[in-house]
Parts: C-alpha cells; sequence; structure tokens
C-alpha cells in the first residue's frame, strides 16, 4: 500500500515541476502573431529574416535535440530583436539542461522580470547565487516560489544548505525539520540532516544519524551515501568499519565495478589525509538537488531530472554519480555523444571512471562505431583485467562475427568469476559464438552448463531453435522453447521460435498467430519473414506466402539462415514437400497443451 502511495504521490510531484519539463520538451511553432520584432527601423526586412532565420534553425535543433546549437540560435534570433515570452522559456531550459546555468540564470531573470509563471527559473537564479556563495540571495530567490511541492521539499533543503554558508547551523536544521513531516521524505530527510551535521562538525550527531539510516530496513542505501557514509568513518578514524560495511555490500569478484571500485578507494585511503566529500555549503546543496534527480529518475519525469541533474553538476562538477545519472538520461533520449562527452568528463582517479568508460563503449557500438569500441575497451583492459571488461570485449568482438576471439575473452572471464549466479550469462555468450563459428557439440556442451545453473528464456529458446534446426531431441527441444515463451510471451524471437517448432511440427494454423506476431515486433528480420511465409503456404494463403518470400529476399539476414537460391525457388515453385520431423506425437500434444494462452 505505502509503494502505491509513493508512486501516486511521485505522479502529483511531477506535475508541480511539469511546467519546466513541458516547456523544456516543446517544440511547437511560435507563430507570426505572437513572434515579436523589436523596434522597426529601415532594416526591418532584413532584421525580421534575420529573426525568423535564426528561430527556425533554433526550432530544428531543437526537434533534433541538439539542444546546445537551439539555444545559441534562440539567443540570436533574441539579440536581433525577437521578443518572445516561450522562445524565451525555451532559452533559459535549454541553457540549463546542457549544463550553461550562469548564461540560463541571465536569460531566467529577464523571463521573470516579464512575468513568468515556470517556478523553474527562480530555481536556477537560486542555483547559480548558491554556486556564487550569496547565500542570502539564494534564499531569498527560494523563498519567492510559491509553488507547495517546492516549499514541502525542494526549498527546505536548498535553504537548510544556504543556511549552512551564512553560519547558521540551527536554522538549517530547522528548515529540514519540514520534510520530516512527510512519509514520503523521511529517507532523504535523515540523510541531508546527517550530512548537515557531519558537515558542521558535529561528529557524535552526525554518526549517530548515519548509523540510524544503516539500521533502518526501510532505507535504501544509494553507492553515493555508502561514499559520503564511508568517508565520515575514515576522517573519524574509522577505516575498519568502513571496510566492514562494504565487505557486506559487495564482494570484490562481483560484476557490480562502482561498488568494487568504492571499496578499492576505501582500502586505499589514508585516515589523516582524507579530504571531506561535504566540502562546503553548495557540495551539501547539490547532494539536495541530486535527491530530486533521484526521486523523478523514471520515463515519465525524465525532463525534470535531466534539468536537477545538470544543477547538481554545475554546483559540484566532480560529482561522477551525478554524470553518470545524467549520461543516462542522454542515453535515454539516444543522445550516445551527448553521454560520451559527460562519461568523459570523468577523472581518472574516481571510482566513477570505469563505468562510465564501459558504458560509452557501449554507447559507440549503437553509434555503429565497432572499431572505436574495441579501441577503447582493449585500452582499459591493460588497467582494469577483470570479468566485467573481458565480457564486454567478447560480446563486442562476438557481435562483429569475430568469434575465435571473442570465445577467448570469455574463456577469461569465466576463469575470472566466482559468482556461479553470473556464470550462465558467459556460459551463454561463449556457446552462441561457438555455435555461429560452426562447433556446434562444444556449443551444446556449453549451452547445456548455462542451463544447468540458470533456465533462462534466452538459453531454453537457442537450445530449443538450435536442436530443431538439427532435428535432434524435438520433443525436449519444443519443450524448452515453450517453456521460454512462458517466461516472456511478447520477445519477437521466442514467438518466432515458437511458430516455426510448431509448423515443423504440423501444427500450420497454430504457427500462424506467433509468427504474425514475430514479424510485426521484428519486420526488419529476414528469417522471420521467410517463416512467416513457408507457414502462409501450408496454411493455403499461397500469394501471402510468396509476398512474404520476396520480401525477405530484400532484408539483411544476420542468422546466416537464409538460401537465397531456395527462397527464390520457393516464390516459383512453392513448396512441394511438408516439413519431416520424428516425435512423439503424444508427448508433443502434451507440451502444446502447456502453451499459455494470452
Amino acid at each position: 500500500m505505502a509503494k502505491k502511495k509513493r508512486k501516486k504521490d511521485k505522479v502529483i510531484w511531477m506535475a508541480a515541476l511539469g511546467v519546466a519539463a513541458a516547456v523544456f520538451v516543446s517544440c511547437s511553432p511560435i507563430t507570426g502573431r505572437n513572434f515579436i520584432v523589436g523596434e522597426i527601423s529601415e532594416n526591418s526586412t532584413k532584421v525580421q529574416n534575420n529573426v525568423l532565420g535564426a528561430y527556425l534553425a533554433g526550432r530544428v535543433a531543437h526537434i533534433r535535440r541538439d539542444f546546445d546549437n537551439a539555444a545559441d540560435y534562440y539567443k540570436t534570433a533574441k539579440d536581433e530583436g525577437a521578443d518572445n515570452s516561450v522562445m524565451l522559456n525555451q532559452l533559459y531550459l535549454l541553457l540549463a539542461s546542457q549544463g550553461r546555468i550562469d548564461e540560463a540564470a541571465e536569460y531566467a531573470q529577464e523571463a521573470i522580470n516579464k512575468g513568468t509563471h515556470n517556478t523553474f527559473a527562480y530555481m536556477v537564479i537560486a542555483t547559480q547565487k548558491m554556486y556564487q556563495g550569496e547565500y542570502a540571495q539564494a534564499i531569498r530567490t527560494m523563498n519567492l516560489i510559491k509553488d507547495p511541492f517546492y516549499k514541502a521539499f525542494i526549498t527546505p533543503m536548498f535553504n537548510a544548505w544556504s543556511y549552512v554558508g551564512l553560519g547558521n547551523k540551527a536554522k538549517a536544521l530547522q528548515e529540514l525539520e519540514v520534510l520530516n513531516k512527510e512519509d514520503s521524505f523521511r529517507s532523504v530527510y535523515a540523510m541531508q540532516r546527517a550530512m548537515l551535521l557531519d558537515y558542521s562538525g558535529d561528529n557524535k550527531k552526525a554518526q549517530s544519524a548515519y548509523e540510524a539510516i544503516l539500521s533502518n530496513s526501510n532505507s535504501e542505501v544509494s553507492l553515493r551515501m555508502l561514499d559520503i557514509i564511508t568517508n565520515f568513518y575514515i576522517r573519524n578514524g574509522n577505516k575498519d568499519l568502513a571496510l566492514a560495511m562494504m565487505g557486506v555490500t559487495v564482494n570484490s569478484q562481483a560484476l557490480d565495478s562502482l561498488l568494487a571500485a568504492l571499496k578499492d578507494k576505501i582500502a586505499k585511503a589514508d585516515e589523516k589525509n582524507t579530504a571531506p566529500i561535504l566540502s562546503s555549503p553548495r557540495i551539501g546543496a547539490a547532494e539536495s538537488l541530486f535527491a530530486v534527480v533521484s526521486t523523478f529518475r523514471y520515463a515519465e519525469a525524465i525532463d525534470v531530472a535531466h534539468m536537477y541533474a545538470a544543477l547538481t553538476i554545475y554546483l559540484n562538477p566532480e560529482y561522477s554519480t551525478a554524470k553518470i545519472m545524467m549520461a543516462d538520461i542522454f542515453e535515454t533520449r539516444d543522445m550516445y555523444e551527448n553521454a560520451n562527452k559527460i562519461y568523459d568528463s570523468i577523472d581518472k582517479k574516481d571510482v566513477g571512471y570505469y563505468p562510465a568508460q564501459i558504458k560509452k563503449a557501449r554507447n559507440l557500438v549503437k553509434m555503429g562505431n565497432l572499431k572505436a569500441a574495441e579501441i577503447l575497451l582493449k585500452s582499459l583492459s591493460e588497467d582494469y583485467n577483470d570479468v566485467q571488461i573481458n565480457m564486454e570485449l567478447g560480446d563486442l568482438l562476438r557481435i562483429n562475427n569475430r568469434y575465435k576471439e571473442a570465445i577467448e575473452y570469455y574463456d577469461k572471464a569465466i576463469a575470472k568469476t566466482s559468482n556461479n549466479g553470473n556464470l550462465w550469462v558467459l556460459y551463454y555468450a561463449k556457446g552462441v559464438a561457438l555455435e555461429r563459428s560452426g562447433k556446434w557439440k562444444q556449443a551444446e556442451e556449453v549451452l547445456l552448463k548455462a542451463y544447468n545453473i540458470k533456465k533462462h528464456y534466452m538459453v531454453l529458446n537457442y537450445l530449443g531453435y538450435s536442436w530443431l534446426l538439427q532435428k535432434q531431441h524435438i520433443e525436449k527441444a519444443f519443450e524448452f522453447i515453450v517453456d521460454a515463451y512462458n517466461q516472456v510471451p511478447n520477445d519477437p524471437s521466442i514467438n518466432d521460435s515458437l511458430g516455426y517448432a510448431l509448423y515443423n511440427l504440423g501444427y500450420y494454423d497454430k504457427a500462424l498467430p506467433y509468427l504474425e506476431k514475430a514479424a510485426e515486433m521484428y519486420p526488419s528480420s529476414a528469417v522471420v519473414t521467410a517463416h512467416l511465409g513457408d507457414a502462409y503456404w501450408f496454411a493455403g494463403r499461397k500469394n501471402e506466402a510468396r509476398f512474404q518470400w520476396q520480401h525477405a529476399l530484400g532484408l539483411k539476414d544476420d542468422s546466416g539462415e537464409i538460401d537465397i537460391k531456395q527462397i527464390k525457388n520457393k516464390i516459383k515453385e512453392g513448396i512441394t514437400e511438408e516439413p519431416k520431423m520424428t516425435y512423439d506425437k503424444n508427448k508433443v500434444e502434451a507440451i502444446v497443451g502447456k502453451i499459455k494462452k494470452k
């Protein structure tokens, strides 16, 4: 019940912050009726053309999510005389989204002077004042925001750190108490209060507050919280306690490289020379803004998270966790170059450097730059010869059809992992590489190892489909495919496997819904399209069958299964013989009965 309430609350809170997001993503045209150019002069036609040209260029860049250039074009339109409140709001929001907070603050102030109702304008200005150490002005600016959500959550946190900057710890703690009144904010309140006590040098109360967080079974302890709490213990001569905490939290053999890096950082820390993470009020204020990012980091509120992540990084440019979150937001928007720029800004000594570079390599793959991804990963492997890097290299080489090399890296990863729960992934990947390189018996052996560890749908589907193609273990192959389908009935590859299995077993009408669904979800697959054509033929839909076969010839085949000559012959002659499979009909009928209904 509590979880449902928190979700409902988040929706309400998102609406409260949604004005900023709505304008940020808005690309609605600014019509001639409300697009006003300043004072008319003898060059007014030229000025009007310059303004409209800059605006249209900005609009195109905005639509393409090239936010930096969009902001620059809107600035040009503004400088040329455009006077429009919608564009002005878009301008400072775009600038803020790219971390250009000082520029954003200038236009936000202008928007306020012109009567904007967007509360985020005040947030931008208050953040700039905090960065500049103008704590009283930051408080005055935040207090101008009347929105109930800000007053209940954001303003008390932000103002608390401003009061700390003014040397008024009592007032800071009093501000934070507002958060303690709302169940949904109590975990944030607890961490903010502990950090404030830590920064203020009240070590006894800070330790008690941190321990209360760690002992609370309902509290989710994030990586950043672990970093701050262990930093406190180290500075106060309790390094052994910090290490013990991480010993419970993370196994150094685990794939979670961030936690492993933090554990290594703690082990190497010098108690006498460890600097506090909370080194200034603006660093504390960055933590308060990151609490907003963490609260709203889900699909429906991505714009809110984006804006507050940008403000967080402005206040603390070394905040790698916030940078990784910001890059992740860019990835959600398919802005991979922007994400990679963020990853490259993380210092090599930071615990976030290695995972950031791994994510950069994955983005390069998504961008189609496999060579650059390979160079980066091999460079990383010189310093981080661990399970993760070897698995990433294996996956990259497998995607690039370099199976022999991929298998070598999978073997290195398998040799280094002691976590049996993760081994199935490595065995599965190695098995796929072996099968693709034509070494089926070895592939089968390795895939069965994966199956014996975890009966995951990918393993079940790959083994079942491979056996089916080779006309081996037919009943078992069919059962594996059905089990995979029952786990994930909306996977296009598994729908294809199930449909093709039913087709080969003579259940033509039963096969069609699964093959049609697979073709609908995976329209670019030559194999899926060809399979659908085969099923249509024996279902008596011969014109549709020929259409699908013809269509398959125009699609790329990544599987190696497509025989172009055979398909061309099907188009000309049709299929003259039904599929021939030897199997126990009673067993197969029993398995058909296990297929979950829609």
